[in-house]
């Protein structure tokens, strides 16, 4: 029967408004014959509307009724629903949920009237229930068929609201534990000698253990066994072994019904390679002497189920002791960390932003913050002996080990993790912890919580949001109980013990808590002004601590630079009262190592942070820093006194224009984190470049006073080459550059020579003696002939050489040449002779561009490290700097010479006068740009968090999450950082194949 077409066009729009997404398929269905009674009934649509996907529960309800054996049972289910609005909600919401149940229903078409009736008993049903549910199932199959009818009731009262997450993984704990002892009678019919030898108790271990179950998950669990009365205890312990390994086979094996769920007894005294049953007296043997830290946070869990009851609680009793000791373990907080840490790493990279429960922000996080606070607190309260993670929870809270705003927003965190794991396993009903990436999935989900607006979108937001809850528990474990513990404060609130603040330290992310609560000690304790002060900052700089990779490090490098000038009157007084000036500091101090490694050589440099306008930490212009420079360099006594002197202004100017990077990018409560990454480059290379000038100057200047007083016999000029004479310097570049001279009126060339050769060599010896402060190495290898060639020329030497000799890579080098300090008259004569060398009038020949890609080429497959991966590799990497900035001197080289705005060192001016020239596309110059920009912030990135250069991204887990933090990317998040950079870079190689090699010739 076909529905007319104007019926066809109002139900069509009924059907969108209610939810479903393929209405034309929605139409055919509700014509199907077997829904002719519902079809003009006004509450289907409705009620098919309120479930969390209407398509899949409109084609489950048409199978079921297909499904009926007559049409007397067909009838009464029609009856049923039309009369009966909760049996038409619990149905319909299974159906919309669960293929997998709808599957069961189709094969099993009476098993819907489970959910006929929830009288007052059983509406938190509890294991006797599920037993009786399960009573008549005497093999596997009847048992799984058994089990998914009792597990549909479960899933109706949680899709339908009337369970809460923690009831409904208790009732799935409780069916579990009635499948196992079901099971276990099925074994022991099968070999009812076995049953006789032997007392066998399961202990359950985990989620089941705790009370806290998914839909599907392994259950893990103990065996233990003794002999009977009168039997001999090997013969008794092989025939509880054949028992338990029947009893694991029922459950775990596929059948025509499918499976229930794997039995795991891998937590076992010495796991999978040890015995599957052992005595009481054997377990407690091993984990006296052999466990390992993470087995007794296992026991935790422990709960007889099935079997000998009183066996299991005596297993129970027993070791229960040991757990509460566990804490006192050498080591116990390093190997909670080390097991947490192991179970992050093993997660694929792909799967990790997609992980409910193992990854950063899961819900793994949580139980972990939480069994660390129990073995640690439950060994005096006894309240925190809970297995389930949201009594144990509440337990921390009302006991004051946890702040009851802290654990109020985990309990709601954790529910919203654990509905949304529930949702995804109901689904297919299979173990998974991923977050599907389908929209049509997501939407499912979203809408099976509730979120119907725009379900996807919300669906994410609200995960990232609690995610994020979850992931700032290290930072907002209590910070004033902490200090109230180490500086012994009377608050009239519940106060830590000093044990439990250095357990607590553990949980907020620090590596070595009793040093960090030794610091705040130094810190906070006693009555004087300081410590008072430091008491009403450092719950805040804790936090700020706390956001960072390393908090360690930061509250270390707090103390120092408080230790240093705790007694200078401004310290304190500016981090209390300028505005972001306190967390500046936090975030410079906790970024890595390069800014407090300058901070500690020159303390007093903290005032940069606290100026009000932001001005203190604007990069000082090169005419103010070669002025300073030339003024220490008059006062010195010689030149190494000279070159400190200018190194000490290098190394603050460096502080500076590091932390207003770093605060840049991080951002503050007050000022958000700088939305033009490209601006914040500019401004490093501009700032880096100009400092490494004034130095070279102010070097220049000392070496020559003391060589030769007031005039050396030759001019001499310091040309920057590469990133030098780009004003794209990084925090770890050396210094590109080539030295010319030309002899004074008079002077014989070669005395000449021989001073430029003597400034040079002490111009180098001078910069390179070892110190404190990060090192200015000169590089003068792009000079005419390399290394085999003189370190300095004249410039009539150049004018002969390029004349004759030049080669194409040569030409190609000097588009960077910039002079940068000495003779100014010299500089711009040496950059009017190298113009037309790398602006040639008739542009490149044809071979010229060919020996340009040669070389290019070669030096990706050369210098690329053995073992780095290409992808990752910012500077020669596919769509790094290289592939960037080769492609724009291309364009330089052949069209510099008609076009002014090409003329320039810097690599963003030229791509923006190729783009203006017509050069090259708008949308292919924004994709090199902004991969230039990333390539070189990672670079950056690489040197403030690890104070040493670097190309490629590091493997350390702390590290990486640096870097992820100066590149904007938050908590777990890394992994989306080394995507983001694989786009941005691939979509650059594409735009380098088509510009620089020619594949698409434009």
């Amino acid at each position: 029967m076909t529905a007319a077409p104007g019926r066809r066009s109002s139900t069509f729009t009924r059907l969108l408004r209610h939810g479903f997404t393929d209405a034309s398929a929605a139409e055919r269905l509700l014509d199907s014959p077997e829904l002719a009674p519902l079809r003009d009934d006004p509450v289907l649509l409705e009620a098919l509307g309120g479930t969390a996907d209407p398509d899949l529960a409109l084609l489950g309800l048409v199978r079921l009724l297909e499904a009926q054996q007559s049409p007397g049972a067909r009838r009464e289910l029609l009856d049923t629903l039309i009369a009966a609005k909760p049996l038409r909600d619990r149905l319909l919401g299974v159906l919309g949920a669960s293929t997998a149940l709808a599957d069961h229903l189709a094969r099993h078409p009476d098993d819907w009237q489970a959910l006929v009736m929830y009288e007052a008993y059983d509406l938190h049903p509890g294991v006797e229930e599920f037993e009786a549910g399960l009573a008549e199932a005497t093999d596997p199959v009847s048992l799984r068929v058994a089990y998914r009818r009792c597990l549909l009731s479960i899933a109706a009262r949680d899709v339908c609201g009337t369970t809460g997450l923690a009831e409904s993984a208790a009732e799935l704990a409780d069916l579990a534990t009635a499948t196992l002892r079901a099971a276990l009678k099925i074994a022991e019919a099968a070999a009812p000698e076995d049953a006789a030898l032997c007392r066998l108790a399961v202990i359950a271990m985990g989620k089941c253990g705790g009370h806290e179950l998914n839909y599907v998950s392994d259950v893990d669990v103990i065996f233990v066994g003794e002999a009977a009365e009168g039997t001999d205890e090997t013969l008794a312990v092989r025939a509880a072994t054949r028992l338990a390994s029947h009893m694991m086979r029922i459950c775990s094996e596929t059948t025509v019904e499918g499976s229930i769920w794997p039995v795991d007894a891998n937590l076992r005294p010495e796991g999978r390679n040890g015995p599957l049953v052992r005595t009481l007296s054997s377990h407690l043997a091993y984990y006296q002497r052999w466990a390992k830290t993470w087995e007794f946070q296992a026991l935790l869990k422990a709960r007889p189920v099935a079997g000998d009851l009183d066996l299991g609680a005596e297993y129970v009793a027993a070791v229960q002791p040991l757990v509460w000791k566990a804490a006192e373990r050498e080591n116990f907080v390093p190997d909670v960390q080390k097991m947490r840490r192991r179970v992050v790493e093993n997660i694929p990279v792909a799967e990790v932003d997609r992980q409910l429960k193992l990854g950063p922000g899961g819900l793994r996080d949580v139980e972990f913050a939480v069994q660390l606070l129990q073995l640690v607190h439950g060994r005096a309260d006894t309240s925190l002996r809970s297995g389930t993670t949201l009594d144990a929870l509440k337990a921390l809270a009302a006991g004051g080990y946890v702040g009851r705003a802290d654990a109020a927003q985990l309990d709601e965190a954790y529910r919203f993790l654990r509905s949304m794991e529930h949702r995804i396993q109901l689904f297919r009903l299979r173990r998974t912890h991923l977050v599907p990436e389908d929209e049509a999935e997501l939407r499912r989900i979203g809408r099976s919580l509730g979120l119907r607006a725009d379900p996807v979108a919300d669906l994410h937001r609200e995960w990232r949001r609690h995610a994020g809850v979850v992931r700032r528990l290290h930072e907002k474990l209590f910070y004033r109980p902490l200090l109230d513990a180490v500086a012994q404060l009377a608050t009239g609130e519940a106060r830590l013990s000093t044990e439990a603040a250095r357990e607590r330290m553990v949980a907020l992310g620090y590596a070595d808590p009793a040093s960090a609560l030794r610091h705040l000690e130094a810190l906070a304790s006693g009555v004087t002004r300081k410590a008072a002060i430091q008491r009403t900052l450092l719950p805040v700089l804790l936090g700020w601590f706390a956001d960072s990779a390393d908090p360690d490090a930061g509250l270390l490098n707090f103390r120092k630079v408080s230790d240093a000038l705790g007694k200078t009157p401004w310290y304190l007084r500016l981090l209390r009262d300028e505005g972001a000036a306190a967390q500046n500091l936090a975030r410079v101090l906790s970024a890595g190592r390069l800014a407090p490694d300058l901070l500690m050589r020159a303390p007093e440099a903290v005032a940069l942070l606290g100026d009000g306008d932001g001005g203190g930490l604007e990069p000082r212009p090169r005419a103010h820093l070669e002025q300073e420079i030339h003024a220490a360099v008059k006062r010195a006594d010689d030149a190494a006194q000279a070159v400190t002197a200018a190194r000490g202004v290098r190394r603050r100017e460096l502080f500076r224009t590091a932390a207003a990077d770093i605060v840049g990018s991080y951002g503050t409560e007050e000022q958000p984190a700088e939305a033009d990454q490209g601006a914040l480059v500019d401004r490093v290379g501009g700032a880096v470049s100009d400092l490494t000038a004034a130095t070279l100057a102010g070097t220049l200047r000392a070496v020559v006073r003391d060589g030769w007083g007031d005039e050396l016999p030759t001019r001499f000029a310091v040309i920057g080459m590469g990133r030098f004479g780009g004003h794209e310097l990084g925090y770890g570049s050396d210094a590109d550059v080539l030295f010319v001279h030309e002899p004074r009126d008079g002077v014989d060339e070669r005395e000449a020579s021989q001073a430029a050769n003597k400034v040079v060599s002490e111009m180098r010896r001078l910069l390179q003696i070892p110190s404190a402060d990060p090192p200015l190495l000169i590089d003068a290898d792009l000079r005419p002939e390399g290394k085999s060639g003189p370190m300095v020329r004249t410039l009539t030497s150049y004018a002969a050489y390029y004349r004759r000799w030049a080669l194409t890579w040569e030409s190609h080098a000097l588009l960077r040449a910039e002079p940068v300090a000495g003779d100014e008259d010299l500089g711009r004569r040496f950059i009017e002779l190298i113009d037309p060398l790398r602006y040639p009038a008739d542009g490149l020949a044809d071979e010229a561009v060919r020996e340009i890609r040669r070389l290019k080429a070669r030096m990706e497959s050369e210098r690329l490290p053995r073992g780095a991966d290409p992808k990752l590799h910012a500077k020669l990497g596919p769509g790094g700097l290289s592939d960037v900035e080769w492609t724009v001197q291309l364009m330089q080289l052949r069209h510099g010479a008609s076009e002014p705005g090409l003329r320039t060192t810097r690599t963003r001016e030229a791509l923006a006068a190729a783009r203006a020239a017509g050069l090259i596309t708008a949308e292919d110059a924004a994709t090199l740009d902004e991969a230039w920009v990333l390539a070189t912030r990672v670079r950056n990135a690489v040197m403030l968090v690890r104070g040493r250069a670097g190309d490629t991204f590091p493997t350390e887990p702390r590290e990486l999450a640096a870097v992820g933090r100066y590149l904007g990317y938050g908590p777990g998040h890394a992994g989306d950082m080394l995507d983001a950079y694989r786009r941005t870079a691939r979509r650059a190689r594409g735009v380098v194949e088509e510009l620089f090699y020619g594949i698409a010739e434009r």
